[in-house]
């Protein structure tokens, strides 16, 4: 692997003095951590560190077609219309298939289904089959969630069918809209002030605007407030869409969080359960490492539908069989994607091929889970990885990870002639290529990345470390200062410690197959342990070893996995 991707670290600058007057009234630490997110004066940090649910929000109507979207679906409420709720596979659809959902029983209303689409069968987004199925199987309105803004042709056939069609998502716009009745998206160039809502954040503005309208026309009768339990869907949304966690979303994944920790769906309660995650004490890591693989799960490896039961019911009997049924597809996942992981490493391991990009792929594979296979090798090789698999209409579809540096969006613009499709974002994105090409795609994908490297200033992955710690500074209360700029996320990274010349008393691997690392420090008031999920001490650049010192790249975090309340360190890297 070339040289010039190895990892380096750079500490953050040291907070001013000037600035350090106008943050006077917090600690150093929490100065340095505001400050290296960008926050320099006392009013954003106060905004920052305090989400007020209701004066931090804005005001739903400032999306452009949200009038005529409640005034049609007030109006079908009244015809007692047939709706259908349409929305992606994933841990934002879902989620937001729940919050509709939710609300149209909390206001005892029954005429309404929910439609998700196939993974790997019928693909993504709002398709002109799936129009014409619902069409004839009596909807008079298609609400879309995560998707629509460029089914343009879907929208089409839904209209000559009669069949109108409010579009609510939040994937970029192309330079034409879909002609739906109303398209709510926060990236179109209007009058909303923030762009980064994810889908289930999208939909839930809806329901607030209904709500509001539906009230005043007296057509709805909801408790003040009740709106707020469907913010744990929200919430997981917003954390699992990796989404920027910044300004609304700020607000809705900390109210999410709050929800979550006193959800009464027995769904999320088994899963937790089961999962050995504390309800009380909830985080975003639970989300992202426990609630949304097991919701994407169901997509990946069988029906959505499985996964949208399990929020949405409120049987208990049902929620048990739901989460054991997820939880059986989510370890047949792992370790499938483990298979695939390991085959792909074999086979880099016998190419000769200049691996600065790394680009492989397997008929055989599912492209629902090739996006953890590339993120697993871009991660171990430090590269960005394409990898490819043929989804069941026989297309060949792959999903691309970037190593921190370079945009796979950039090289696969570069490569735009090998590929017949392209879409994502710097750090991810899909990609579709025909038969002939995907024979010639590594190296169109290579020459494009080195034009692409060429074309930057660096491409060297570099990691800011917000300050220096010693083990000792590892108490409650730094726990409580890391938990005021929670929850953590796109746009608000998890603080990243240096802490320098560490001696460790034991090293050791732990887990079913010991594939985990975990440092034992002993400190005058008791011990401290550093693990490393998925890692053993040899794969790491530095080798630690007993009584020798090193440098530790880590976060701070507090477990309660199984019920045991822990403060420990999260290794990143070993210098």
């Amino acid at each position: 692997m070339s040289e010039s991707l190895k990892r380096t670290y750079r500490l953050h600058d040291p907070v001013s003095s000037e600035v350090a007057k106008t943050l006077a009234a917090y600690d150093a630490l929490t100065q340095q951590l505001l400050v290296n997110r960008g926050i320099t004066d006392a009013e954003t940090a106060e905004t920052f560190l305090n989400p007020d649910y209701d004066n931090h929000l804005h005001d739903p109507f400032l999306l452009t077609d949200m009038e005529q979207a409640v005034e049609r679906i007030l109006a079908a409420i009244e015809k007692e219309e047939q709706i259908v709720i349409y929305s992606d596979y994933d841990c934002d659809g879902i989620p937001g298939g729940v919050i509709l959902h939710d609300f149209f029983k909390a206001i005892g209303y029954e005429h309404f289904t929910n439609y998700i689409p196939h993974r790997h069968h019928e693909g993504y987004g709002f398709t002109a089959e799936n129009a014409e199925k619902l069409a004839k199987e009596g909807a008079a309105l298609i609400i879309t969630i995560d998707c629509g803004t460029v089914d343009h042709a879907a929208v089409e056939v839904a209209n000559k069918a009669g069949v109108d069609v409010i579009v609510t998502d939040h994937h970029e716009p192309s330079d034409t809209l879909p002609a739906a009745l109303a398209v709510i998206n926060p990236k179109r160039a209007d009058a909303y002030p923030f762009t980064g809502l994810c889908g289930a954040g999208v939909i839930f503005k809806v329901v607030q605007a209904t709500i509001i309208r539906g009230k005043e026309k007296g057509v709805i009768d909801l408790t003040e407030g009740w709106e707020k339990w469907w913010l744990d869907m929200v919430g997981i949304a917003t954390i699992a869409d990796m989404v920027p966690l910044t300004d609304e979303n700020r607000v809705l994944a900390h109210y999410g969080l709050q929800v979550l920790r006193k959800s009464r769906r027995p769904g999320l309660q088994h899963l937790l359960r089961k999962a050995g995650g504390n309800q009380r004490f909830l985080t975003e890591d639970d989300i992202g490492f426990t609630i949304g693989p097991r919701v994407n799960a169901a997509s990946r490896m069988d029906t959505p539908e499985d996964a949208f039961h399990m929020l949405a019911t409120r049987d208990e009997g049902e929620a048990g069989e739901r989460v054991r049924h997820l939880e059986k597809l989510n370890n047949e996942r792992k370790g499938v994607v483990a298979g695939m992981v390991k085959e792909a490493k074999k086979r880099i391991a016998g190419m000769d091929a200049d691996m600065s990009v790394i680009v492989i792929g397997n008929p055989e594979w599912k492209p629902s889970l090739v996006g953890l296979v590339a993120s697993s090798l871009s991660e171990e090789y430090v590269a960005p990885s394409f990898v490819w698999g043929r989804d069941g209409k026989g297309v060949l579809k792959g999903s691309c990870r970037s190593a921190g540096a370079v945009s796979v969006v950039d090289i696969m613009r570069a490569a735009d002639d090998a590929l017949l499709g392209y879409g994502g974002h710097h750090a991810a994105g899909g990609f579709s290529v025909d038969d002939t090409g995907v024979h010639t795609l590594h190296q169109a994908l290579h020459d494009a990345y080195h034009e692409v490297v060429k074309s930057e200033e660096t491409h060297i992955p570099e990691t800011l470390i917000d300050t220096n710690l010693t083990l000792s500074a590892v108490d409650n209360a730094l726990i409580r200062t890391l938990s005021s700029l929670a929850p953590y996320g796109m746009g608000n990274d998890k603080p990243v410690f240096q802490f320098q010349d560490v001696v460790p008393q034991q090293v050791a691997v732990f887990g079913k197959t010991k594939n985990h690392t975990k440092l034992t420090f002993h400190l005058e008031d008791g011990m401290l342990e550093a693990i490393a999920f998925f890692k053993t001490p040899e794969q790491f650049d530095i080798v630690p070893e007993v009584d020798t010192a090193h440098t530790l790249i880590a976060h701070v975090e507090e477990s309660f996995f199984r019920g045991r309340k822990q403060i420990r360190l999260r290794i990143i890297d070993i210098l």
